[in-house]
């Protein structure tokens, strides 16, 4: 029943959120930038917030106090779906991600991921991948933050994977702090459950920022396997803590 529940509130929020998407058009195209978006983040924080406590998400966040105040790179764990609401409702605001070309395919969720300047990157397609880190790195310049998970799939609970390389290449070529983003219990919410939605705890840990301007060629080479031990050490600490 909850996850009936929540698929029937999923989509009745956004058909109802229509008005609220076409006024975010209208200030885009007046050249309210500011205003634009503080609609759109507003809307799309109400609307993952409730999406998460309707899935009946316990959420425990830690660590806000490190995110930077300009620009930066969020390099986040990927458990499970779950993971974009809670990014997109738990960190300071609402911030841009690099997401799968899929969800691109999904109406409504699309239009107000554009809205929030996200991108939709193909793994396969090297030219288009480039490409969106290209418009991720223009992003960056204009001020905006960017969501990113470097493992390019969900974990489902399982062992971090590898970070890619060229994500990671986004932070360095623009020079601004890469913050890790430990994420654990997500995958609890649906995918351990054969996609049906239950309660679970959720916990997103925002780690110490890295910088990146003045890092040396092999130190940007071993980004990302740094990036991805410092989470994976959290999110061990975690499972001891509960055994």
């Amino acid at each position: 029943m909850r996850t009936l529940i929540w698929f029937i509130y999923f989509w009745l929020y956004l058909l109802c959120a229509l008005p609220e998407l076409y006024k975010a058009r209208r200030l885009k195209k007046r050249g309210d930038i500011a205003g634009h978006d503080a609609l759109v983040r507003r809307q799309v924080k109400k609307w993952a917030s409730r999406l998460l406590k309707l899935a009946g998400a316990e959420i425990h966040v830690s660590g806000l106090e490190n995110i930077p105040d300009g620009p930066c790179v969020f390099a986040a764990n990927h458990q499970g779906y779950f993971d974009i609401p809670l990014l997109l409702s738990q960190l300071n605001q609402p911030h841009p991600m690099i997401a799968k070309k899929e969800i691109r395919k999904i109406p409504l969720v699309r239009d107000w991921m554009e809205e929030l300047n996200c991108l939709f990157i193909d793994r396969e397609n090297a030219r288009q991948a480039m490409d969106c880190l290209k418009k991720a790195g223009e992003l960056l310049a204009q001020g905006y933050s960017v969501i990113i998970f470097p493992e390019g799939t969900r974990s489902k609970g399982g062992d971090i994977g590898e970070f890619k390389g060229g994500t990671i290449r986004l932070a360095t070529r623009a020079a601004v702090p890469i913050v890790p983003v430990c994420i654990e219990g997500t995958y609890k919410l649906m995918e351990k459950n054969n996609y049906w939605i239950k309660p679970a705890k959720v916990e997103v840990h925002v780690l110490p920022s890295v910088e990146t301007a003045e890092l040396s060629r092999e130190e940007i080479k071993a980004l990302g396997e740094r990036l991805r031990s410092v989470i994976e050490e959290k999110r061990n600490m975690l499972q001891e803590r509960k055994e």
